[in-house]
Protein backbone atom coordinates (compact mmCIF):
# COMPACT_ATOMS: atom_id res chain seq x y z
CA UNK A 1 0.00 0.00 0.00
CA UNK A 2 1.03 3.65 -0.27
CA UNK A 3 3.11 4.89 2.40
CA UNK A 4 0.36 7.66 2.83
CA UNK A 5 -2.71 6.40 4.61
CA UNK A 6 -4.73 8.71 2.92
CA UNK A 7 -3.95 8.57 -0.38
CA UNK A 8 -3.82 4.49 0.05
CA UNK A 9 -7.68 5.03 1.14
CA UNK A 10 -8.88 7.30 -1.32
CA UNK A 11 -7.21 4.75 -4.00
CA UNK A 12 -9.04 2.02 -2.55
CA UNK A 13 -12.41 4.27 -2.17
CA UNK A 14 -11.80 4.76 -6.07
CA UNK A 15 -11.49 1.74 -6.55
CA UNK A 16 -14.65 0.15 -4.89
CA UNK A 17 -16.13 2.81 -6.60
CA UNK A 18 -14.97 1.20 -10.49
CA UNK A 19 -15.90 -2.36 -9.20
CA UNK A 20 -19.42 -1.23 -8.32
CA UNK A 21 -20.13 0.21 -11.55
CA UNK A 22 -23.10 -1.70 -12.84
CA UNK A 23 -24.03 -3.45 -10.15
CA UNK A 24 -27.55 -3.07 -8.24
CA UNK A 25 -27.88 -3.63 -4.47
CA UNK A 26 -24.88 -5.39 -4.50
CA UNK A 27 -22.38 -2.45 -2.72
CA UNK A 28 -22.00 -4.25 0.65
CA UNK A 29 -21.34 -7.89 -0.74
CA UNK A 30 -18.55 -6.72 -2.98
CA UNK A 31 -16.81 -4.66 -0.36
CA UNK A 32 -16.88 -7.41 2.14
CA UNK A 33 -15.33 -9.43 -0.45
CA UNK A 34 -12.63 -7.29 -1.22
CA UNK A 35 -12.22 -6.97 2.30
CA UNK A 36 -12.30 -10.97 3.06
CA UNK A 37 -9.65 -11.05 -0.05
CA UNK A 38 -7.32 -7.80 1.45
CA UNK A 39 -7.10 -9.93 4.79
CA UNK A 40 -6.28 -13.56 3.01
CA UNK A 41 -9.52 -14.64 3.69
CA UNK A 42 -12.58 -16.70 1.89
CA UNK A 43 -15.77 -15.98 0.97
CA UNK A 44 -19.11 -17.87 0.97
CA UNK A 45 -22.26 -16.41 -1.05
CA UNK A 46 -25.30 -17.90 -0.40
CA UNK A 47 -27.98 -17.35 -2.55
CA UNK A 48 -30.49 -18.61 -5.03
CA UNK A 49 -28.94 -18.69 -8.68
CA UNK A 50 -28.84 -15.82 -11.29
CA UNK A 51 -27.77 -13.27 -8.80
CA UNK A 52 -24.72 -11.98 -9.65
CA UNK A 53 -22.47 -13.65 -7.67
CA UNK A 54 -20.30 -15.54 -10.25
CA UNK A 55 -20.17 -11.68 -11.38
CA UNK A 56 -19.41 -10.86 -7.63
CA UNK A 57 -16.02 -12.85 -7.85
CA UNK A 58 -14.76 -11.65 -11.58
CA UNK A 59 -14.80 -8.24 -10.14
CA UNK A 60 -12.89 -9.14 -6.93
CA UNK A 61 -10.14 -10.61 -9.59
CA UNK A 62 -9.98 -7.20 -10.82
CA UNK A 63 -8.39 -5.72 -7.85
CA UNK A 64 -5.81 -7.57 -7.93
CA UNK A 65 -2.99 -6.57 -10.49
CA UNK A 66 -1.25 -9.62 -12.16
CA UNK A 67 -3.64 -12.17 -9.95
CA UNK A 68 -3.86 -15.09 -11.77
CA UNK A 69 -7.94 -16.32 -11.81
CA UNK A 70 -9.60 -19.72 -11.83
CA UNK A 71 -13.48 -20.28 -11.87
CA UNK A 72 -15.36 -23.62 -11.51
CA UNK A 73 -18.50 -25.36 -11.30
CA UNK A 74 -18.77 -28.83 -9.58
CA UNK A 75 -21.33 -31.23 -9.28
CA UNK A 76 -21.33 -34.78 -7.73
CA UNK A 77 -19.46 -35.92 -11.21
CA UNK A 78 -16.75 -33.27 -10.61
CA UNK A 79 -13.46 -35.47 -10.73
CA UNK A 80 -10.27 -33.85 -9.48
CA UNK A 81 -8.55 -33.14 -12.74
CA UNK A 82 -11.49 -30.72 -13.30
CA UNK A 83 -10.12 -28.54 -10.60
CA UNK A 84 -6.06 -29.75 -9.72
CA UNK A 85 -5.27 -30.31 -13.17
CA UNK A 86 -4.66 -33.68 -15.00
CA UNK A 87 -1.81 -35.84 -14.26
CA UNK A 88 1.22 -35.82 -15.18
CA UNK A 89 2.20 -38.81 -18.03
CA UNK A 90 6.09 -38.19 -17.88
CA UNK A 91 6.07 -38.47 -14.50
CA UNK A 92 3.99 -41.75 -14.20
CA UNK A 93 6.04 -42.97 -16.66
CA UNK A 94 8.55 -42.38 -14.09
CA UNK A 95 6.13 -44.08 -10.85
CA UNK A 96 5.47 -40.40 -9.94
CA UNK A 97 2.17 -39.58 -9.25
CA UNK A 98 1.70 -35.80 -9.57
CA UNK A 99 -0.40 -33.21 -11.97
CA UNK A 100 -0.06 -30.22 -14.29
CA UNK A 101 -1.03 -27.35 -12.31
CA UNK A 102 -0.43 -24.60 -14.47
CA UNK A 103 -4.27 -22.80 -15.11
CA UNK A 104 -6.04 -25.31 -12.36
CA UNK A 105 -6.80 -23.75 -8.59
CA UNK A 106 -3.36 -24.62 -6.92
CA UNK A 107 -2.07 -21.67 -9.42
CA UNK A 108 -4.95 -19.59 -9.05
CA UNK A 109 -4.60 -15.98 -6.85
CA UNK A 110 -8.55 -15.23 -6.92
CA UNK A 111 -11.02 -18.49 -7.58
CA UNK A 112 -14.58 -18.50 -7.71
CA UNK A 113 -16.11 -22.10 -7.04
CA UNK A 114 -19.78 -22.39 -7.82
CA UNK A 115 -21.70 -25.07 -5.77
CA UNK A 116 -18.86 -25.64 -3.95
CA UNK A 117 -20.67 -28.44 -1.63
CA UNK A 118 -21.31 -30.64 -4.61
CA UNK A 119 -18.27 -32.44 -5.05
CA UNK A 120 -17.38 -35.41 -3.55
CA UNK A 121 -15.46 -35.65 -0.32
CA UNK A 122 -12.33 -36.42 -1.73
CA UNK A 123 -12.53 -33.04 -3.13
CA UNK A 124 -13.62 -31.09 -0.30
CA UNK A 125 -10.44 -32.91 1.65
CA UNK A 126 -8.07 -31.58 -0.85
CA UNK A 127 -9.66 -27.91 -0.81
CA UNK A 128 -9.62 -27.95 3.08
CA UNK A 129 -5.62 -27.74 2.70
CA UNK A 130 -5.72 -25.45 -0.06
CA UNK A 131 -7.79 -23.25 1.61
CA UNK A 132 -6.03 -22.59 4.95
CA UNK A 133 -2.76 -23.55 4.62
CA UNK A 134 -2.56 -22.45 0.57
CA UNK A 135 -0.51 -25.33 -0.16
CA UNK A 136 -1.05 -28.64 -2.36
CA UNK A 137 -0.07 -31.68 -1.60
CA UNK A 138 1.25 -32.85 -5.23
CA UNK A 139 2.55 -36.41 -5.63
CA UNK A 140 5.51 -36.67 -2.76
CA UNK A 141 5.51 -33.04 -2.58
CA UNK A 142 3.87 -30.14 -1.12
CA UNK A 143 3.00 -26.86 -3.44
CA UNK A 144 3.20 -23.56 -2.37
CA UNK A 145 0.00 -21.91 -3.76
CA UNK A 146 -0.27 -18.24 -4.28
CA UNK A 147 -3.78 -18.35 -3.44
CA UNK A 148 -5.31 -14.63 -2.12
CA UNK A 149 -9.08 -15.71 -1.71
CA UNK A 150 -11.33 -18.27 -3.05
CA UNK A 151 -15.26 -17.04 -3.35
CA UNK A 152 -17.44 -19.98 -3.42
CA UNK A 153 -21.08 -20.10 -3.93
CA UNK A 154 -23.94 -22.12 -2.98
CA UNK A 155 -27.65 -22.70 -2.88
CA UNK A 156 -28.18 -24.33 0.85
CA UNK A 157 -25.13 -25.38 3.93
CA UNK A 158 -25.38 -29.67 3.87
CA UNK A 159 -25.44 -30.42 7.28
CA UNK A 160 -22.48 -33.32 7.60
CA UNK A 161 -18.99 -33.49 9.04
CA UNK A 162 -17.19 -32.79 6.04
CA UNK A 163 -19.09 -29.97 4.64
CA UNK A 164 -19.27 -28.16 8.30
CA UNK A 165 -15.56 -28.55 8.44
CA UNK A 166 -15.26 -26.89 4.77
CA UNK A 167 -17.52 -24.35 5.66
CA UNK A 168 -15.96 -23.19 8.33
CA UNK A 169 -13.15 -22.76 5.93
CA UNK A 170 -14.79 -19.19 4.59
CA UNK A 171 -14.85 -16.47 7.38
CA UNK A 172 -17.32 -14.71 5.72
CA UNK A 173 -21.17 -15.80 5.23
CA UNK A 174 -22.68 -13.73 2.56
CA UNK A 175 -26.51 -14.23 2.18
CA UNK A 176 -27.00 -12.76 -1.66
CA UNK A 177 -31.01 -12.82 -2.96
CA UNK A 178 -32.55 -11.23 -5.57
CA UNK A 179 -33.09 -7.68 -5.59
CA UNK A 180 -35.66 -5.42 -4.09
CA UNK A 181 -38.58 -3.82 -5.99
CA UNK A 182 -36.94 -0.62 -6.69
CA UNK A 183 -33.85 -2.58 -7.27
CA UNK A 184 -35.51 -4.85 -10.37
CA UNK A 185 -36.70 -1.06 -12.10
CA UNK A 186 -33.08 0.06 -12.21
CA UNK A 187 -31.92 -3.90 -12.85
CA UNK A 188 -33.98 -3.08 -15.93
CA UNK A 189 -33.52 0.26 -16.85
CA UNK A 190 -29.45 0.17 -16.18
CA UNK A 191 -27.51 0.76 -19.38
CA UNK A 192 -25.06 -1.89 -19.59
CA UNK A 193 -24.25 -2.04 -22.62
CA UNK A 194 -22.85 -5.15 -22.92
CA UNK A 195 -20.33 -5.18 -20.47
CA UNK A 196 -20.66 -7.22 -17.35
CA UNK A 197 -17.43 -6.44 -16.26
CA UNK A 198 -15.93 -3.43 -16.03
CA UNK A 199 -12.40 -2.24 -17.23
CA UNK A 200 -10.46 -1.37 -14.71
CA UNK A 201 -7.44 0.99 -14.91
CA UNK A 202 -3.91 -0.52 -14.05
CA UNK A 203 -3.26 2.18 -11.59
CA UNK A 204 -6.25 1.64 -9.00
CA UNK A 205 -5.16 -2.45 -8.79
CA UNK A 206 -3.53 -3.88 -6.11
CA UNK A 207 0.35 -5.29 -6.58
CA UNK A 208 1.04 -8.26 -4.66
CA UNK A 209 3.74 -6.12 -2.57
CA UNK A 210 1.04 -3.91 -1.52
CA UNK A 211 -1.39 -6.14 -0.12
CA UNK A 212 1.78 -7.72 1.35
CA UNK A 213 2.73 -4.28 3.29
CA UNK A 214 -1.31 -3.84 4.48
CA UNK A 215 -0.54 -7.43 5.93
CA UNK A 216 2.58 -5.89 8.07
CA UNK A 217 0.11 -3.07 8.78
CA UNK A 218 -2.83 -4.52 10.30
CA UNK A 219 -0.66 -6.80 12.28
CA UNK A 220 0.37 -3.28 14.26
CA UNK A 221 -3.13 -2.56 14.81
CA UNK A 222 -4.27 -3.05 18.76
CA UNK A 223 -7.70 -3.56 19.49
CA UNK A 224 -8.85 -1.25 21.98
CA UNK A 225 -10.33 -2.31 25.63
CA UNK A 226 -13.92 -1.42 24.51
CA UNK A 227 -13.18 -3.78 21.05
CA UNK A 228 -12.11 -6.32 23.20
CA UNK A 229 -14.91 -6.39 26.23
CA UNK A 230 -17.45 -6.22 23.50
CA UNK A 231 -16.30 -9.05 21.59
CA UNK A 232 -15.93 -11.45 24.98
CA UNK A 233 -19.44 -10.46 25.95
CA UNK A 234 -20.37 -11.07 22.31
CA UNK A 235 -18.76 -14.53 22.99
CA UNK A 236 -20.72 -15.23 25.90
CA UNK A 237 -23.92 -14.40 24.47
CA UNK A 238 -23.31 -16.71 21.41
CA UNK A 239 -22.55 -19.10 23.64
CA UNK A 240 -25.57 -18.92 26.00
CA UNK A 241 -27.58 -18.89 22.56
CA UNK A 242 -25.88 -22.56 22.05
CA UNK A 243 -23.81 -21.04 19.07
CA UNK A 244 -20.27 -22.50 18.81
CA UNK A 245 -17.94 -19.99 17.23
CA UNK A 246 -13.90 -21.61 17.45
CA UNK A 247 -10.83 -20.18 18.92
CA UNK A 248 -9.53 -20.05 15.12
CA UNK A 249 -12.77 -18.21 13.56
CA UNK A 250 -12.37 -15.39 16.51
CA UNK A 251 -8.52 -15.07 15.66
CA UNK A 252 -9.77 -14.61 12.03
CA UNK A 253 -11.86 -11.83 12.81
CA UNK A 254 -9.22 -9.82 14.76
CA UNK A 255 -7.28 -9.75 11.95
CA UNK A 256 -10.00 -8.82 9.47
CA UNK A 257 -10.67 -5.92 11.96
CA UNK A 258 -6.90 -5.02 12.12
CA UNK A 259 -7.18 -4.86 8.11
CA UNK A 260 -10.31 -2.71 8.06
CA UNK A 261 -8.44 -0.41 10.21
CA UNK A 262 -5.48 0.08 8.53
CA UNK A 263 -6.43 -0.19 5.00
CA UNK A 264 -8.33 3.26 6.20
CA UNK A 265 -5.61 4.53 7.55
CA UNK A 266 -6.20 4.10 10.96
CA UNK A 267 -4.18 3.27 13.77
CA UNK A 268 -6.92 1.21 16.26
CA UNK A 269 -10.17 -0.87 15.58
CA UNK A 270 -12.83 0.99 17.29
CA UNK A 271 -16.14 -0.61 18.41
CA UNK A 272 -18.05 0.37 15.46
CA UNK A 273 -15.52 -1.55 12.87
CA UNK A 274 -17.66 -4.70 15.12
CA UNK A 275 -20.52 -3.89 12.90
CA UNK A 276 -18.76 -6.80 10.09
CA UNK A 277 -19.24 -9.51 12.76
CA UNK A 278 -22.40 -10.73 12.13
CA UNK A 279 -21.42 -12.18 8.60
CA UNK A 280 -18.33 -13.73 10.44
CA UNK A 281 -19.84 -15.21 13.10
CA UNK A 282 -23.39 -16.74 12.19
CA UNK A 283 -24.52 -19.31 9.58
CA UNK A 284 -27.66 -17.63 8.21
CA UNK A 285 -29.60 -14.90 7.62
CA UNK A 286 -31.80 -15.16 11.03
CA UNK A 287 -28.64 -15.82 13.10
CA UNK A 288 -27.04 -12.68 11.57
CA UNK A 289 -29.51 -10.36 11.59
CA UNK A 290 -29.84 -11.16 15.82
CA UNK A 291 -25.91 -10.70 16.17
CA UNK A 292 -26.93 -7.59 14.10
CA UNK A 293 -29.04 -5.98 16.98
CA UNK A 294 -27.15 -7.36 19.49
CA UNK A 295 -24.58 -5.17 18.50
CA UNK A 296 -26.49 -2.50 17.25
CA UNK A 297 -28.08 -2.34 20.93
CA UNK A 298 -24.83 -2.22 22.79
CA UNK A 299 -22.07 -0.45 21.04
CA UNK A 300 -20.93 3.33 21.88
CA UNK A 301 -23.44 2.96 24.82
CA UNK A 302 -21.76 1.87 28.87
CA UNK A 303 -23.99 -0.09 31.07
CA UNK A 304 -24.27 2.44 33.49
CA UNK A 305 -25.96 4.89 31.71
CA UNK A 306 -28.22 2.58 29.84
CA UNK A 307 -32.02 4.09 30.39
CA UNK A 308 -33.35 0.41 31.92
CA UNK A 309 -30.41 1.13 34.36
CA UNK A 310 -31.14 5.02 34.72
CA UNK A 311 -34.71 4.05 35.20
CA UNK A 312 -34.37 1.82 38.10
CA UNK A 313 -32.84 4.75 40.07
CA UNK A 314 -35.87 6.92 38.92
CA UNK A 315 -38.56 4.36 39.81
CA UNK A 316 -36.63 4.38 43.27
CA UNK A 317 -36.84 7.73 43.88
CA UNK A 318 -40.72 8.19 42.53
CA UNK A 319 -41.72 4.69 44.84
CA UNK A 320 -40.37 7.15 48.01
CA UNK A 321 -42.03 9.87 46.92
CA UNK A 322 -45.65 7.89 46.74
CA UNK A 323 -44.61 6.52 50.69
CA UNK A 324 -44.34 9.96 51.67
CA UNK A 325 -47.04 11.36 50.45
CA UNK A 326 -49.43 8.86 51.75
CA UNK A 327 -48.07 8.78 55.30
CA UNK A 328 -50.62 9.93 57.37
CA UNK A 329 -50.10 8.27 60.32
CA UNK A 330 -47.23 9.42 62.27
CA UNK A 331 -46.05 12.90 63.45
CA UNK A 332 -42.11 14.11 62.77
CA UNK A 333 -39.93 16.80 63.79
CA UNK A 334 -37.51 18.46 62.21
CA UNK A 335 -34.71 16.23 63.08
CA UNK A 336 -37.08 13.00 61.51
CA UNK A 337 -38.19 12.14 64.79
CA UNK A 338 -41.57 11.01 66.06
CA UNK A 339 -42.87 14.05 67.65
CA UNK A 340 -45.68 14.15 70.28
CA UNK A 341 -46.90 17.83 70.44
CA UNK A 342 -49.28 19.49 73.20
CA UNK A 343 -50.56 21.35 70.51
CA UNK A 344 -51.64 18.47 68.67
CA UNK A 345 -52.92 16.94 71.66
CA UNK A 346 -54.96 20.07 72.68
CA UNK A 347 -56.52 20.20 69.17
CA UNK A 348 -57.60 16.48 69.54
CA UNK A 349 -59.23 17.20 72.78
CA UNK A 350 -60.78 20.15 71.27
CA UNK A 351 -62.19 18.03 68.63
CA UNK A 352 -63.42 15.47 70.75
CA UNK A 353 -65.01 18.07 72.69
CA UNK A 354 -66.86 19.33 70.07
CA UNK A 355 -67.75 16.32 68.47
CA UNK A 356 -69.79 14.95 71.97
CA UNK A 357 -71.52 17.87 71.94
CA UNK A 358 -72.89 17.60 68.44
CA UNK A 359 -73.84 13.86 68.82
CA UNK A 360 -75.21 14.06 72.41
CA UNK A 361 -72.01 11.87 73.90
CA UNK A 362 -72.85 11.62 77.48
CA UNK A 363 -70.48 8.67 78.09
CA UNK A 364 -67.72 10.39 76.68
CA UNK A 365 -67.29 8.41 73.29
CA UNK A 366 -66.02 11.05 71.53
CA UNK A 367 -63.44 11.28 73.85
CA UNK A 368 -61.47 7.93 73.52
CA UNK A 369 -58.87 7.30 70.76
CA UNK A 370 -60.38 6.98 67.42
CA UNK A 371 -58.88 5.59 64.52
CA UNK A 372 -61.61 7.53 61.84
CA UNK A 373 -59.28 10.46 61.15
CA UNK A 374 -55.34 10.56 61.11
CA UNK A 375 -52.87 13.27 61.17
CA UNK A 376 -51.54 13.96 57.76
CA UNK A 377 -47.60 13.69 57.98
CA UNK A 378 -45.19 16.59 57.37
CA UNK A 379 -41.48 17.01 57.03
CA UNK A 380 -38.93 19.11 57.80
CA UNK A 381 -37.04 21.38 55.88
CA UNK A 382 -33.84 18.98 56.20
CA UNK A 383 -35.44 16.06 55.00
CA UNK A 384 -36.91 17.72 51.86
CA UNK A 385 -33.64 19.13 51.26
CA UNK A 386 -31.71 15.93 51.16
CA UNK A 387 -34.67 13.77 48.94
CA UNK A 388 -33.84 16.83 46.21
CA UNK A 389 -30.41 16.87 46.64
CA UNK A 390 -30.24 13.12 45.93
CA UNK A 391 -32.49 13.65 43.06
CA UNK A 392 -30.08 16.79 41.43
CA UNK A 393 -27.27 14.37 41.68
CA UNK A 394 -29.46 12.13 39.30
CA UNK A 395 -30.09 14.77 36.83
CA UNK A 396 -26.48 15.61 36.93
CA UNK A 397 -25.66 12.13 36.42
CA UNK A 398 -28.37 11.92 33.39
CA UNK A 399 -26.84 14.80 32.04
CA UNK A 400 -23.09 13.40 31.62
CA UNK A 401 -24.92 10.40 30.34
CA UNK A 402 -26.35 12.32 27.23
CA UNK A 403 -23.25 14.12 26.52
CA UNK A 404 -21.64 11.00 26.34
CA UNK A 405 -24.28 9.75 23.87
CA UNK A 406 -23.86 12.78 21.49
CA UNK A 407 -20.06 12.19 21.87
CA UNK A 408 -21.02 8.52 20.66
CA UNK A 409 -23.25 9.44 18.16
CA UNK A 410 -20.77 12.18 16.74
CA UNK A 411 -17.76 9.02 16.59
CA UNK A 412 -20.61 6.75 14.80
CA UNK A 413 -21.66 9.68 11.83
CA UNK A 414 -17.51 10.26 11.51
CA UNK A 415 -17.08 6.31 11.11
CA UNK A 416 -19.85 6.06 8.73
CA UNK A 417 -18.67 9.39 6.59
CA UNK A 418 -14.85 7.56 5.87
CA UNK A 419 -15.60 3.62 6.62
CA UNK A 420 -14.81 2.04 3.33
CA UNK A 421 -17.01 -1.83 4.82
CA UNK A 422 -19.44 0.20 6.91
CA UNK A 423 -22.51 -1.15 6.23
CA UNK A 424 -25.16 1.49 6.08
CA UNK A 425 -27.66 -0.82 7.49
CA UNK A 426 -26.17 -1.35 10.39
CA UNK A 427 -25.24 2.71 10.25
CA UNK A 428 -28.58 3.15 10.11
CA UNK A 429 -29.73 0.56 12.78
CA UNK A 430 -26.92 2.28 15.41
CA UNK A 431 -28.00 5.61 14.81
CA UNK A 432 -31.37 4.55 15.09
CA UNK A 433 -30.86 3.03 18.78
CA UNK A 434 -28.65 6.33 20.19
CA UNK A 435 -31.33 8.18 19.10
CA UNK A 436 -33.71 6.20 20.99
CA UNK A 437 -31.31 5.77 24.18
CA UNK A 438 -31.29 10.04 24.25
CA UNK A 439 -34.71 9.78 24.01
CA UNK A 440 -35.41 7.28 26.66
CA UNK A 441 -32.87 9.82 29.16
CA UNK A 442 -34.97 12.64 27.92
CA UNK A 443 -37.94 11.13 29.50
CA UNK A 444 -36.07 9.94 32.56
CA UNK A 445 -35.10 13.55 33.24
CA UNK A 446 -38.34 14.78 32.99
CA UNK A 447 -39.51 11.99 35.27
CA UNK A 448 -37.02 13.18 38.14
CA UNK A 449 -37.70 16.50 37.63
CA UNK A 450 -41.46 15.56 38.41
CA UNK A 451 -40.11 13.85 40.87
CA UNK A 452 -38.16 16.42 42.76
CA UNK A 453 -41.25 18.63 42.44
CA UNK A 454 -43.24 16.19 44.00
CA UNK A 455 -40.44 16.19 47.01
CA UNK A 456 -41.04 19.98 47.03
CA UNK A 457 -44.31 19.79 47.46
CA UNK A 458 -44.47 17.48 50.24
CA UNK A 459 -46.66 19.04 53.50
CA UNK A 460 -43.75 20.88 55.36
CA UNK A 461 -43.32 21.39 59.30
CA UNK A 462 -42.79 25.05 60.46
CA UNK A 463 -39.23 26.81 61.14
CA UNK A 464 -39.68 25.41 64.97
CA UNK A 465 -40.40 21.82 63.65
CA UNK A 466 -44.16 21.79 64.42
CA UNK A 467 -46.90 21.60 62.46
CA UNK A 468 -49.28 24.36 61.68
CA UNK A 469 -52.64 25.12 62.77
CA UNK A 470 -54.99 24.40 61.78
CA UNK A 471 -53.85 20.53 62.22
CA UNK A 472 -54.82 19.00 59.25
CA UNK A 473 -57.44 15.30 59.47
CA UNK A 474 -58.02 13.03 56.46
CA UNK A 475 -60.08 10.45 56.22
CA UNK A 476 -58.77 6.87 56.03
CA UNK A 477 -59.74 3.98 54.44
CA UNK A 478 -62.88 2.19 56.27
Amino acid sequence: MSPEPASARDRLARLLERLEDGLVERRQVLRLSLLAALAGEHTLLIGPPGTAKSALARRIHLAFAGARYFERLLTRFTVPEELFGPLSIRALEEDRYERHTAGFLPDAAIAFIDEVFKANSAILNALLTLLNEREFDNGAGRLRCPLISVIGATNAVPEDEVAEAFFDRFLLRLVVGPVSAEGFRALLGADRGGAEVPTLAGALQLREDERVALSHAAAAVPLAPAVLARMAELRDWLEQAGLYVSDRRWVKVAHLLRTAAASEGRDRVVEWDLGVLPCCLAADAEGQQAVAQWLAARLGVREASAPPRVARVVEAFEAQLKIEREANDLDYDESGRLRFSAISHAADQALSQQLAGEIGDAKGGAAALRMSYARKRRYGALHIAARTRQIDALIERIGRYRAELEQRRAELEAWGAQALWADPAFVAASRAQLAALGAGLDALEARAQAARAGFEALPRLDAEGVAPDPVEHEPLAE
